[in-house]
């Protein structure tokens, strides 16, 4: 049973959980996958990978192309299902609920390619996410005017979303995620396009999603100083699998990263 706000209430599961999270620092829960597999007609896209994201925090999720960076994203979210393995949101099983049940219960994600709809305006887009979370009309025009100005689209507002830079357009896509205010936010290359002098200002936000919005972040992106600057933590794919994970300045020392995908010259400390 949901409640006004479409919040399922917790079960004794779900409190055991945030009670232990809360002792351990980290208030409010995880999203966990564990041993989780897919395979495509007998390609192994993903092989027991195990991945946990917890409040307040930002995870990068880093690898070559065809790691199975995307495939784990719509696994976790749900848009695809995992061959083996489980998916869990703050202690409730969801490996078989579908995005929309994820969506409501605090899992937001952005895509790859766009998502919006072209001929609506840019504020329309983040108000009409805002509404199909449950918000009210007053409440997601406030919504979609806050996140605009933190994504500096406001002087974008009234154009069609169709005829925005590729840029501007991830932007769009992380703005109309928030609206939904999440607990927990997927962020799928959000930042491919981008101008690199616009980076310091998307790496504010994505703090800004962690600190201020409480939420936790996964970020995959290909920017490794951004991936770098504003982790908390990183894991790495490589071939479906896990190859490392630790802090950034861990993974950065890392031998197997450095020959696998960051290429031999190390990252440049910032």
């Amino acid at each position: 049973m949901e409640d006004e706000e479409g919040r399922h209430p917790p079960v004794n599961g779900l409190l055991a959980e945030q009670q232990s999270s809360t002792t351990n620092g980290w208030p409010g829960g995880a999203l966990r996958a564990t041993d989780v597999s897919r395979a495509f007609e007998g390609v192994h896209a993903l092989r027991g990978v195990t991945l946990e994201l917890r409040r307040h925090e930002v995870v990068g999720l880093i690898g070559p192309n065809g790691a199975g960076k995307t495939t784990l994203v719509n696994v976790l979210t749900g848009f695809d299902f995992p061959s083996a393995g489980t998916v869990e949101l703050e202690g409730r099983d969801i490996t078989s609920w579908s995005p929309h049940r994820r969506g409501r219960s605090g899992l937001a994600r952005t895509f790859q390619h766009s998502r919006s709809f072209a001929g609506l305006t840019v504020r329309e887009n983040v108000e009409v996410a805002a509404l199909g979370a449950g918000a009210r009309p007053r409440e997601a025009r406030r919504r979609g005017a806050r996140l605009l100005e933190l994504l500096g689209l406001q002087s974008r507002a009234s154009r069609p979303a169709g005829s925005l830079a590729h840029g501007d357009e991830r932007k769009l896509g992380v703005a109309r995620a928030l609206a939904t205010e999440p607990r927990f936010l997927l962020l799928d290359e959000p930042a491919a396009g981008l101008p690199e002098a616009e980076l310091p200002e998307f790496a504010a936000v994505v703090r800004s999603v962690r600190d201020d919005h409480e939420a936790g972040v996964l970020l995959i992106d290909h920017n490794m100083a951004l991936v770098m600057d504003v982790c908390d933590r990183i894991q790495v794919l490589d071939q479906g699998t896990t190859l490392a994970e630790g802090t950034p300045a861990e993974v950065r020392a890392n031998l197997d990263v450095t020959a696998a995908y960051l290429g031999e010259a190390p990252v440049a400390e910032e």
